[in-house]
Order: C-alpha cells, then sequence, then structure tokens
C-alpha cells in the first residue's frame, strides 16, 4: 500500500513538471503585442494636398506721367484702402500746360462767336444781293472750322487735366505694399516696365491654390455642382483651428506634364493668418462616408501579396487577413474589405507574427500613451 501511494505520488508530481514546462514553453513562445479595435463611425471623404496662399489681386503700381517725386506717403509693408495716396510727381509742368490749354481754348471760343455772328449777318441779306454767295460760304466754312477747334482744345484741356491727376498716384485696391522702389527727389518716367514704384497685394481675402491627381476631378465636379465645397487651410506652426473657406476655381484643363489639375479657395484671412507665397497643408472635403470601418494606420501592413492586418482571435493566436484599403486620414485607415467592427487589429509587433502565432497582449508605458493621445 504505501509502495502503491509513493509511485502515485510520484507520477503526479512528474505530471506537474511536465505541465510547468509545457506552460513555461508556450508563455516564451508567445509574442508580444499590442492591440486595437476597429470602430465603426461616420468619416469625412477628403483630398489633402500641399497649397500655396496666392493675392486675391495684385497690382504692381507705375508713374503714368514723367516727373520728379516731390512725396512718398506710405511707409514700405504698409496696409493701404483703396484711393489712398501712394506718390506725389511736381504737378507745375502738367498745371502750366493746363493752363496754356485753357487760354487756347477761350481764343478759339471767342473766334468762333465772332464767325457765327459775321454768318447771321450774311445769312440776312445774301438773299438780297448785298454779298456773294462765295462770301456767305466762307463765312459758313469758318464758322464750323472754328467749331471743330473749339471741340479740339475741349479734348485738350481734359487731357491736361488728367496728366495733371496722374501727378497724384494712388491705390486702386485695398490691401498691402510691399518694398518701395523710388524716393522723393527721384525722376520717374512714363510706364517705365523696369522701374515700378511699388507692389500692392490685397489679403482680404486671399486665395489658396493646391493640386490634386486627375482621378479626384470626377468627384470634385460632382460634389463641387451639389453645393460649395469647404477647403481647410492649416498653416506651418498654426496651432489654432485650421482656416475655412471655399473651393471657388476649378481650372479648364489639366495639366498633361503632371497629371494634376489646379484648384483655388478663397478665405476671407480677416486676421491675415495666410500671407501671399505660405505654403499651407490643405484639406478639400468633399462628402461624409456613414457606417465606415476604420482601423490606426500602423495596423495595415504592406506584403507581397498587398495590404494586410493581423486580427486577434479568443485563443490568443492572430490571423492573417487581405484588406482592401479605401482612404488615410489623420492617422487612421479606413478598411473597405476584410475587416468587421469590433475585431482586435495588432497595431505594434507585427514583424515577429505569422498566420496562427500565439501572442500576449502588451500596454504601452504612460508616456507613450499620453503621446499618442495628444
Amino acid at each position: 500500500m504505501a509502495a502503491a501511494i509513493l509511485s502515485i505520488v510520484i507520477g503526479c508530481s512528474g505530471n506537474t513538471s511536465e505541465n510547468r514546462a509545457a506552460q513555461s514553453k508556450h508563455a516564451s513562445s508567445a509574442k508580444p503585442v499590442r492591440i486595437a479595435e476597429a470602430v465603426e463611425k461616420t468619416v469625412p471623404v477628403e483630398i489633402q494636398a500641399v497649397g500655396t496662399v496666392q493675392a486675391y489681386a495684385t497690382v504692381t503700381v507705375r508713374a503714368q506721367v514723367e516727373g520728379k517725386v516731390t512725396a512718398v506717403h506710405l511707409r514700405e509693408g504698409q496696409c493701404v484702402n483703396a484711393g489712398d495716396l501712394l506718390f506725389s510727381i511736381d504737378p507745375r509742368p502738367f498745371e502750366a500746360r493746363l493752363k496754356q490749354m485753357q487760354a487756347s481754348l477761350a481764343r478759339d471760343k471767342a473766334q468762333l462767336e465772332n464767325a457765327r455772328s459775321l454768318l447771321q449777318r450774311n445769312a440776312s441779306v445774301v438773299a438780297k444781293g448785298y454779298v456773294s454767295r462765295e462770301q456767305y460760304d466762307q463765312a459758313s466754312a469758318n464758322a464750323e472750322a472754328l467749331a471743330a477747334t473749339v471741340q479740339a482744345d475741349q479734348a485738350a484741356v481734359e487731357d491736361a487735366r488728367i496728366q495733371l491727376a496722374y501727378c497724384s498716384i494712388r491705390s486702386p485696391i485695398a490691401g498691402c505694399a510691399g518694398e518701395v522702389f523710388v524716393d522723393r527727389g527721384n525722376v520717374v518716367k512714363a510706364n517705365d516696365p523696369d522701374h515700378p514704384l511699388v507692389v500692392i497685394r490685397q489679403i482680404h481675402p486671399i486665395y489658396v491654390g493646391f493640386s490634386v491627381p486627375e482621378r479626384y476631378l470626377p468627384e470634385v465636379k460632382k460634389y463641387s455642382a451639389a453645393g460649395k465645397l469647404t477647403v481647410l487651410a492649416a498653416p506651418a506652426g498654426h496651432a489654432k483651428e485650421p482656416l475655412r473657406g471655399e473651393l471657388t476655381f476649378i481650372d479648364n484643363s489639366v495639366n498633361s506634364a503632371s497629371g494634376t489639375i489646379l484648384l483655388k479657395a478663397t478665405f476671407a484671412n480677416p486676421d491675415q493668418t495666410l500671407w501671399p507665397g505660405q505654403f499651407v497643408n490643405t484639406t478639400l472635403q468633399l462628402t461624409s462616408q456613414p457606417h465606415a470601418v476604420v482601423v490606426p494606420s500602423q495596423a495595415v501592413q504592406t506584403g507581397q501579396q498587398g495590404q494586410y492586418v493581423f486580427v486577434l482571435k479568443n485563443d490568443l493566436t492572430v490571423d492573417y487577413r487581405p484588406v482592401t484599403v479605401a482612404r488615410n486620414m489623420d492617422g487612421q485607415t479606413v478598411i473597405a474589405e476584410g475587416v468587421k467592427p469590433g475585431d482586435k487589429v495588432v497595431t505594434d509587433g507585427q514583424l515577429r507574427l505569422f498566420q496562427g502565432a500565439t501572442v500576449k497582449i502588451v500596454t504601452a508605458p504612460a508616456d507613450q500613451k499620453q503621446g499618442a493621445q495628444s
């Protein structure tokens, strides 16, 4: 009896040791992974691109008359309103010319009045034979010629007034001035293409131009026909919410060299956050997709047969799943096929996994969790 009991105890002890060894081996072969759950939610359908800020209007200011600059009324970088005085050119030569034209007009008007009086007197006596028909015709021709001269003088006076007005150069638009290229005392030429005075750019509102691949053109045209499309712009270092604008321009042709099409959005830009020439990250919002299956982008891997994920099963093994990706957005991936809501997918540790591999779930350190949430 004692021997039998001793043999049973020894056998149980041996089985326990073998079980512990098997469990230890199983635990050592499990691959540590991190997981996340696939969720179903409504996601926006968006197109992301890098855009360039463009001025709403750009005016290169040049002198329209030749003369000496007597005053500069703006500072470099100053924002001006439409009609503000920018430069003054010496007006004295143009004032003298205006007076000369006005004097010529007054002289020719007096001569016209005299010619008309003479014509009226001749008209009353030509039928009686006191003046010849030739004299009457000559008086009529002189009156008509002087009338035409008066009209020419009036045009010359108006032209002189316009030239005088050009001595005061005013801003045609509201915007911000760039570098001022002339100072007081310089002599400028009329319409000199090589020497502008200043460049003014309108930034309220302002454009953001960006190019998207031509494969998106049908969707852009479809949704823009249904209503205004929202465009978000996020400048570098901008900590606030992205600026909101509206898509207002679709180019009439595709760039054959790059296979892209140019789009433009208009932004109100009240606080001058956007600046001409600046690069911004743009997001064109087309529509929303309900009931979309979303997983973290790091869960999706790319292999020789395409994209795939590892899905955690109840027995702590993983299943290799080929997936079809619809789109990526903000660190998340929309899965069209291959994953269902509630599936737990592996987000870290995929390099050591294979079909049916045993895993153990580990959690991220506190600092990594805080960084991921932020």
